[in-house]
């Protein structure tokens, strides 16, 4: 059975939504998402701490963060719905201080040049506002786990409008959109083939052994965009290597008292959030050595968590919220980031393959910039509308770029 579309979107995760909602708001288009999934969530988005945060290394990364969460800061908006289930948990985003003492000022001065909002906090205007947390700027014995006497003196930056959402309920409420819209989300639909006609994308061979007739495709596949690329039969220069991650979860207990930002501590290397409406707390790797473990075949990895990470994490996150138990459940999670061994950005346009586009490569900032991503692909199928839509040129994402200079390949970047 053959069927036809405009537009065939390969994986349904935060990118390939975001794209479809992109595209249906600037055409009446017929557009089709396809997952090899049973539902939301399996890929890469299901398994994301889904931190929005403004600081990126280069001022094009910036923009693109600050125009993704101005989709998340305005969802209804962004959808087009009276009542979605996501909520935008503006708890801001915290840099713990590193040892310099310049830092936190030039952020502020820079992020400000972009329209985003930040302060700088010494210790006592940290403890205030955050009193669970431990200002020191030492770092914990992560190998033997002595004790040391905590020291302040460190300045620290607060982004006050970053936060985090829930990325499954994103993910519910960007399906109600589209389907909304007419746009066809379709789950057990895995892509098999794909069809070229005189140089040009003509459709897609599922699974099910039914064709999908379209003249234009997209691949937002995450961690399975490389088998989309052999697909097609496209060369894909980049390096966008299945990666896993760790995440490590446990129960908040009363002694942690008062708001808990979502907050980074360069000086051990982890980052942490809370989650289900304040009752658990989550920690994660912002080290570039925790994001080496390569995954040949992301449909086989462990999701568990390492008991050795485990514990790494859980000293470093025990020094900076000293009130946090011993006590309580230890659980936790591993997902799949699509990394860009070459410069940990996303690649996204068209190819040399006409009617072939990517947005693949996102290297663990896929759910923040996702509206923006998927503004950048729909510009360059329709246009600009103005509203969510980034002013990031296309070139700086684009798939024949030059990789972007930056001095760290961390998940910071």
């Amino acid at each position: 059975m053959r069927e036809t579309a405009d537009i065939v979107i390969i994986g349904a995760g935060i990118i390939g939504l975001c794209t479809a909602l992109q595209l249906s708001r600037r055409s009446t288009a017929k557009i089709v998402v396809l997952d090899k999934g049973l539902g939301p969530g399996e890929g890469s988005t299901g398994a994301s701490s889904a931190v929005c945060r403004f600081k990126y290394t280069r001022p094009e990364t910036v923009n693109l963060a600050r125009d993704g969460i101005a989709a998340y800061q305005n969802w209804p908006e962004f959808l087009e719905l009276a009542t979605p289930i996501a909520k935008y948990h503006r708890h801001g985003v915290l840099w713990f201080a590193d040892g310099r003492r310049d830092w936190p000022a030039q952020e502020v001065a820079r992020l400000a040049a972009h329209g985003i909002r930040a302060a700088v906090l010494d210790d006592q205007q940290l403890k205030e506002r955050f009193p669970a947390l431990n200002p020191c700027r030492q770092a914990p014995d992560l190998v033997a786990g002595a004790d040391h006497d905590c020291s302040g003196g460190g300045l620290h930056l607060l982004e006050l409008d970053g936060g985090y959402m829930d990325p499954v309920d994103a993910l519910q409420d960007l399906l109600t959109a589209l389907r909304a819209r007419g746009v066809d989300v379709r789950f057990r639909a895995q892509v098999t083939g794909i069809d070229i006609k005189n140089g040009a994308v003509s459709g897609v061979s599922l699974a099910n052994g039914r064709t999908l007739g379209c003249g234009l495709l997209i691949n937002a596949a995450g961690p399975w965009c490389n088998d989309i690329f052999a697909l097609a039969g496209l060369e894909c220069a980049w390096p966008l290597n299945p990666t896993r991650i760790q995440i490590v979860h446990v129960d908040r207990p009363p002694e942690v008292v008062g708001d808990i930002p979502v907050a980074v501590d360069p000086m051990s290397g982890i980052y942490f959030r809370s989650q289900s409406r304040g009752q658990e707390i989550i920690v994660g790797s912002i080290l570039e050595e925790d994001e080496k473990e390569t995954v040949p075949a992301p449909n086989e990895y462990s999701r568990f968590v390492d008991d050795e990470f485990a514990q790494t994490k859980l000293h470093a996150l025990h020094h900076k919220i000293p009130a946090l138990s011993y006590r309580g459940r230890i659980r936790g999670y591993s997902g799949l980031y699509t990394i860009n061994a070459t410069d940990v950005h996303p690649v996204v346009g068209k190819t040399a393959l006409d009617g072939f586009f990517v947005a693949n490569g996102c290297s663990g900032h896929g759910f923040k910039l996702a509206p923006a991503i998927g503004s950048l692909i729909a510009q360059a199928i329709f246009g600009k509308i103005g509203v969510f839509d980034t002013e990031v040129a296309p070139s700086f994402l684009a798939f024949d770029r030059r990789p972007i200079v930056i001095a760290s390949k961390s998940v910071l970047a």
